[in-house]
């Protein structure tokens, strides 16, 4: 089909035009005037037929791209893949956001657990593109400890595109773990390493594993508390863009601290960047790595704004440690995939990352936005920076410990801040992450944990 339906928009209602649109389309499809295999119009055909700007039809395309019942076609259009189910007369947005459920690789549905992505938000064809043009180069016949150069070039137009940096140098990780537990051994043995507290625990284990001594450091409002680092660290681990698992974010004035701090008494920064592309308010602040970086290592990684199915990261470091690190590396043989880098290199290539990520935010987006009027409706306050895919709650009932068992009970796997301290718990509250499944999974999560 590439005729348009009757999609009527209200033009004074407060609803967005793209959200109206998007609605139609999925009324559409439900009411059989759309069927799976069906081609719809392209954004531009659609703009003229309705009297809107393309602006409008690319965002309602992109949404239920991102919902999954329709995908792209290279050089073909966009065709209908499934259909909505009943419909209610005034919920369509809400019921055909789950219309396509999209299960875990266990076949569980969508647990509230932080720090999984949202593969819903990927545009299949896309995806599979990507595979296809990463299998074309020829096999290597040898090691590339650094990474692949075209990964490295990608990763500088990525990073000065998304987080305002131009990096001198790359080197290709495995991810921001496997990139802190490489780190972990260029420091000194027994060396003491400051943490966030609460703080991200399997950065804590790969640091612990190298022998060094961890030093937990408060948490406030503002991230981590720079007068609390104690002398004599080797190096201090931070998540300043959307700490983890508090979800704030580090201002200014603090950061400014941590790097003269850094400078004054001869300590390393890592700087774990792992979902800093994902910010929906304003342009994020400035980065460690672009402040010092003669002191700052920064980490990033695909697995938040893609998949973990890529296994890959990047780092930035001072020449001192870039060196160091190369020479484990030709030591010890590790080395990172180029499997993922292939295909990272080929989602960048052709702009595709790029739309990705702008889909991945509005659908993240709007996931928070059900988060707040969850935790609102039940009477319970939600904290976190509008960032990332998690934030806190707290205001409920009961104890904190309680509200993971009662939740558990219920089938709902979720996180209290509890288990991300080194001692006994600083702060408490539920660490609610809201990237998994589908829409629907999400909702009928929070319907069972507010419940």
């Amino acid at each position: 089909m590439s005729e348009v339906p009757p999609l009527p928009l209200d033009r004074g209602s407060s609803v967005p035009l793209a959200v109206q649109l998007a609605d139609g389309l999925r009324a559409a499809a439900a009411g059989g005037t759309l069927r799976p295999g069906d081609r719809l119009p392209s954004t531009r055909a659609l703009a003229a037929a309705l009297r809107v700007s393309r602006t409008v039809t690319a965002a309602a395309f992109d949404q239920l791209l991102a919902e999954g019942w329709v995908a792209g076609r290279t050089g073909s259009g966009t065709y209908v893949t499934a259909l909505p189910v009943g419909l209610p007369d005034d919920g369509a947005r809400d019921a055909a956001a789950g219309a396509v459920r999209a299960p875990d690789r266990d076949g569980v549905p969508a647990a509230l657990d932080p720090g999984r992505p949202c593969v819903a938000a990927l545009d299949r064809a896309m995806w599979r593109r990507a595979w296809r043009a990463a299998a074309d180069p020829e096999p290597d016949d040898a090691p590339r400890p650094d990474g692949l150069p075209d990964f490295h070039a990608a990763v500088v137009e990525h990073l000065l595109r998304h987080r305002g940096l131009t990096p001198d140098a790359v080197l290709t990780t495995a991810g921001t773990s496997a990139a802190v537990a490489e780190l972990a051994r260029l420091l000194p043995a027994g060396a003491r390493v400051a943490v966030e507290e609460p703080g991200y625990r399997r950065a804590v284990s790969a640091l612990r594993a190298a022998g060094l001594r961890i030093v937990p450091v408060p948490v406030d409002d503002d991230g981590l508390v720079v007068d609390a680092v104690p002398a004599g660290c080797a190096a201090v681990y931070v998540t300043p863009a959307h700490q983890f698992p508090t979800a704030v974010r580090m201002p200014a004035n603090r950061r400014v601290a941590l790097v003269e701090r850094a400078r004054a008494e001869g300590f390393l920064i890592i700087e774990d960047d792992y979902d800093g592309e994902l910010r929906y308010d304003v342009a994020p602040l400035p980065l460690l790595a672009a402040l010092a970086p003669d002191t700052v290592v920064h980490l990033g990684t695909a697995s938040k704004i893609v998949s973990p199915t890529l296994g890959v990261g990047w780092a930035l470091a001072p020449p001192p440690v870039l060196a160091a690190w190369r020479d484990l590396r030709e030591r010890t043989g590790t080395r990172p995939s180029p499997a993922g880098q292939r295909v990272l290199v080929a989602l960048a290539r052709h702009g595709d990352l790029s739309r990705h990520l702008r889909r991945l935010r509005r659908e993240l987006r709007e996931r928070r936005s059900t988060v707040l009027a969850a935790a609102a409706a039940a009477g319970w306050t939600a904290h976190g920076d509008p960032a990332g895919a998690h934030l806190v709650l707290r205001g409920f009932p009961g104890t904190e410990a309680g509200q993971v068992a009662a939740a558990a009970g219920r089938g709902i796997t979720v996180r209290g801040l509890a288990g991300y301290h080194e001692g006994p718990p600083r702060t408490s509250g539920l660490v609610v992450g809201h990237a998994a499944g589908t829409r629907a999974d999400l909702r009928a999560a929070l319907t069972r944990l507010t419940g």
